[in-house]
């Protein structure tokens, strides 16, 4: 019995080793504006096949959380392993190279060590589209296209003409191949290439851009769902504290860069029922056209026999509010906003299949694909590999995730940590650091984040806790 006790102690601490003669692949799936709105998460409405195959096949991650809700900062932070308070974006035009113009990236790092790295359609992020070429072995495809070029019906189409940036309505949904819209394409360039590399050791980034808005997507992925069957979320209404708190949380919601300027969407107020439903709608034909786009990816690497040599990850680069306290989009602190989706098969992984609640971040992502393809990853990253945890789902892990985000034209940094059980939130002045506001909620009982503990008597043990995690920052809470 001890004998066999050891044995299985061993054999579930391996992950397969790799040779420097055999390197392991990286197919790399980011997807945007994703929350954990999956059938492997436990949502009862999403039609998501092939994405969840992919987490019975590997570690799902319930708890992963972005370094700040927005795609520029949230993709500069995870691809170049540092946080923003290190990497600050402060407007989706800044490239991440003007700021630490010699960081190595996660491909490049791959691309240094003998890689083929490559990527299409949205991996980075900057506005008007900027290649890393440094990152890669051949130039990025399918970059991020004009909004104009995100429709196919023509009167969502012609005011781009104009400026190519301009939106028309919040959703569409037209006959057509999957190849119709930006996400077929990238699939079938993903697909095409996986041929072509399949005989040297690849970094593959793929980026599909769906569900960010608009919502639009072939017909067929809209007909998946019926709209009276998809639930509203439980509460709809604008927070009570908007007026006192409203200018440092809520000042992004009639932000003109979120979802306010789509042509079918009131500028300020409530989305009407029929409207929120819609979108809703929306954003689930969404989902199931990229499950749709990540089966294909997946079948062909399968087909040519990769998948037993090529780490797949999954990941999305920040969470959505879909009408949950009247608020739509992200460019926020709260669960909904930060909390995103993470899964991993690495070849030789003995818990299959399994799930862990252990507190992660994006910026984990960097150190982890390097320690599994035994890489020296630069000294200054700032996440923590989690290759322990695939060998041990249940292992002690860190005490909080960290995000923040700028408010008030940056003058205002807001910042959050979520622990096990809680989330606070500070607001500090950017220019003298002077704490302006705090909040404390309790994740389990008020996932909305409505009721605030922060001047409760029982809770000043708990505030002083998160307190002095937040000030300490992100190394005082690893395992």
């Amino acid at each position: 019995m001890k004998i066999l006790s050891i044995c299985l102690l061993f054999s579930f601490s391996m992950i397969r080793p790799v040779t420097a003669q055999e390197k392991m692949n990286v197919l790399f799936i980011c997807v945007d504006d994703l929350r954990p709105n999956l059938g492997c998460y436990g949502d009862p409405i999403a039609i998501t096949p092939n994405i969840d195959k992919l987490a019975k096949e590997g570690m799902l991650f319930e708890r992963t959380y972005c370094q700040q809700a927005l795609c520029a900062p949230s993709r500069a932070s995870m691809m170049t392993g540092l946080r923003p308070d290190t990497l600050p974006i402060p407007t989706e035009s800044v490239h991440f190279r003007s700021v630490l113009p010699d960081v190595v990236t996660l491909p490049q790092l791959f691309k240094q060590n003998g890689y083929h790295a490559q990527a299409f359609g949205k991996v980075y992020h900057a506005y008007p589209p900027q290649p890393d070429d440094i990152s890669w072995t051949v130039p990025e495809r399918i970059l991020d296209v004009p909004k104009r070029d995100e429709y196919l019906l023509p009167a969502n189409r012609v005011r781009g003409f104009i400026n190519p940036m301009e939106k028309g309505t919040s959703t569409e949904q037209v006959v057509t191949p999957d190849e119709g819209y930006q996400d077929g394409q990238v699939a079938l360039a993903a697909i095409e290439t996986l041929d072509t590399i399949k005989n040297k050791p690849f970094f593959l980034a793929v980026g599909f851009k769906r569900p960010h808005l608009p919502f639009s997507v072939p017909k067929k992925y809209w007909d998946f769902y019926q709209r009276e069957n998809i639930p509203l979320p439980a509460d709809m209404k604008y927070p009570e504290d908007a007026e006192n708190l409203g200018k440092l949380r809520y000042d992004w919601q009639y932000a003109k860069g979120e979802m306010r300027n789509y042509t079918d969407i009131p500028e300020k107020g409530d989305v009407p029922v029929s409207k929120a439903r819609e979108l809703i709608h929306g954003y689930y034909a969404c989902i199931s056209y990229i499950d749709a786009q990540v089966g294909r990816v997946l079948h062909t690497l399968d087909s040519l026999g990769l998948r037993e040599k090529t780490i797949v990850i999954l990941w999305s680069d920040n969470g959505y509010l879909l009408g949950e306290r009247g608020l739509w989009g992200k460019k926020d602190n709260s669960e909904y906003a930060t909390h995103v989706v993470l899964m991993m098969d690495v070849p030789g992984m003995v818990h299959t299949g399994s799930r862990t609640k252990a507190l992660v971040e994006l910026v984990d992502i960097y150190p982890t694909l390097a320690d599994l393809c035994h890489l020296k990853a630069p000294a200054e990253l700032q996440g923590t590999s989690m290759k322990p945890l695939l060998e041990n789902p249940d292992l002690k892990w860190k005490k909080a995730a960290f995000s923040s985000f700028p408010r008030l034209n940056n003058t205002v940094m807001a910042y959050t940590v979520r622990t096990e059980k809680y989330r606070y939130h500070e607001y500090r002045e950017k220019a003298s650091g002077k704490l302006i506001a705090q909040e404390l909620y309790d994740m389990d009982k008020d996932p909305f984040e409505k009721v605030d503990l922060v001047n409760e008597k029982n809770k000043k043990k708990i505030v002083a806790m998160h307190k002095k995690l937040l000030s300490q920052g992100w190394r005082s809470a690893l395992p």
